[in-house]
């Protein structure tokens, strides 16, 4: 749908929306539900980011004094301090290719050391909640996390913005392969990870499976490192901005986007 009007390439997801239901209804259709994906995303890589600086800490200094998880989530926040001021989706592709390697790798190594590892003592694959009320939120949960894997929905069509488009060549070719490529990446990162990591962990498994593991040291340290670098913020910066410069009556200047991004993170 990204070119489906001749002529006309819906760059963002809300002008989709506002072509289908209108100006007013579109916003509210299409804006609230983005922004939830992404804050949430952005969230959770914040927390969990931080967990596995905690992680890598306990693992190279046993004798060290413990460190709460907030300060390890302000060390991750301070990484990505200097990345959100990338411009644009344009100028993150090499970001996006090392976020995408990093990924492939930390995954492989968390399914692999599982397997290495073999099945944990008095393993237990009964469900966590006992009772009805408690299995109904894990199911929610669960759904939760299938949505959060494929995150990246979200800004199909601000990625496809950044490509050529011609008459002859339109841009849903190459898309279509990036996303099928992008789909099957993402199936070999996951699907893995969530069968050998309950086969070998049972309910007891964490939700990051990378601080479940304990050796090789050497190779969790290094599994928890490249979580560090990921990108899930530029739409709601590009939001923000617009918002200020075309409702709020700001100039967009460079103090505004470093205030407003390092505001946000």
């Amino acid at each position: 749908m990204h070119e489906m009007v001749p002529g006309k390439r819906f760059d963002r997801y809300h002008e989709l929306g506002q072509h289908a239901f209108g100006e007013k209804l579109g916003l509210w259709v299409v804006v609230p539900q983005q922004l939830v994906v992404d804050v949430g995303s952005d969230i959770v890589y914040m927390v969990t980011g931080g967990k596995s600086l905690k992680k890598i800490h306990e693992l190279l200094c046993h004798d060290c004094k413990p460190i709460k998880l907030t300060f390890f989530i302000f060390i991750f926040a301070s990484v990505h301090f200097v990345i959100s001021h990338l411009p644009n989706f344009n100028s993150m592709s090499v970001i996006s290719l090392a976020a995408a390697v990093m990924s492939l790798s930390y995954s492989t190594i968390a399914w692999a050391a599982s397997l290495v590892k073999g099945v944990h003592e008095n393993v237990d694959y009964s469900p966590r909640g006992t009772t009805p009320g408690a299995r109904t939120m894990n199911f929610f949960t669960a759904l939760g996390d299938v949505a959060f894997a494929f995150a990246g929905h979200n800004v199909v069509l601000e990625i496809q913005a950044t490509m050529p488009s011609t008459a002859e060549r339109r841009s849903k070719g190459p898309m279509w392969k990036g996303v099928k490529l992008a789909y099957f990446v993402v199936a070999i990162c996951y699907f893995p990870v969530a069968w050998i990591g309950y086969y070998t962990f049972g309910n007891s498994v964490e939700d990051n499976i990378l601080l479940s593991l304990e050796k090789p040291v050497w190779l969790v340290v290094l599994a928890n490192a490249f979580v560090v670098v990921h990108v899930f913020a530029m739409p709601v910066f590009d939001m923000l901005e617009t918002f200020l410069v075309k409702q709020m009556n700001f100039k967009p200047t460079t103090i505004l986007r470093f205030i407003t991004r390092n505001v946000y993170v």
